[in-house]
């Protein structure tokens, strides 16, 4: 167990940080060989090796093993109770559905938008992939300069490494459900 977490720590901390295995490696003074196999849960580094990883990384040496027994393996969240993680001008309100998942993969969103609410004029631009679904209302997305328009029920799933942004089109409150991976820091 203990294994299988650090090597799933170190790698989310790595991608974080969009770091390849070998940039990480020569950061760390740490094989690439040993970071793959740690990674993969098919060894246990010595306090040495997490020591230099950790240093390499940013992170305390506490880091890869402080989730062992903290946060769920299951979270049920009923219908309208998501986590509030972010609200900005009674115009956007954006709900978890996953905060507490011990060592997620990826974040489960519900995002409130008012009418006309926009995610500002520059593009985003992040590592991994997001999926969007239109619940209530409708939203356009600039996808790299490709213009889409959602309305309930479609989804959009793309490459978060794309210039991306999104406006409520609507005239009314749009709901939208968002899977993002791998899960932004909040």
């Amino acid at each position: 167990m203990v294994r299988k977490l650090i090597g799933k720590k170190l790698k989310n901390s790595r991608l974080k940080r969009d770091k390849t295995i070998q940039e990480l490696a020569e950061k760390s003074r740490v094989s690439s060989n040993m970071i793959s196999r740690i990674e993969r849960g098919l060894t246990t580094p010595s306090v040495e090796i997490l020591m230099k990883l950790a240093g390499a990384l940013g992170v305390s040496l506490s880091y890869f093993v402080e989730d062992a027994e903290k946060g769920s393996q299951v979270i049920f969240t009923a219908a309208g109770q998501g986590e509030p993680v972010f609200f900005f001008e009674d115009k956007h309100q954006i709900f978890s559905l996953t905060q507490g998942l011990r060592d997620p993969g990826f974040s489960v969103f519900v995002d409130l938008l008012e009418p006309q609410c926009d995610s500002g004029e520059g593009g985003m631009v992040h590592t991994g992939e997001e999926f969007s679904m239109v619940l209530e209302g409708s939203i356009a997305f600039d996808i790299d300069g490709d213009i889409y328009h959602l309305k309930a029920g479609d989804s959009l799933a793309f490459k978060a490494t794309l210039p991306h942004r999104w406006k409520n089109t609507s005239d009314q409150q749009t709901r939208i459900l968002w899977i993002v991976s791998p899960p932004p820091n909040m």
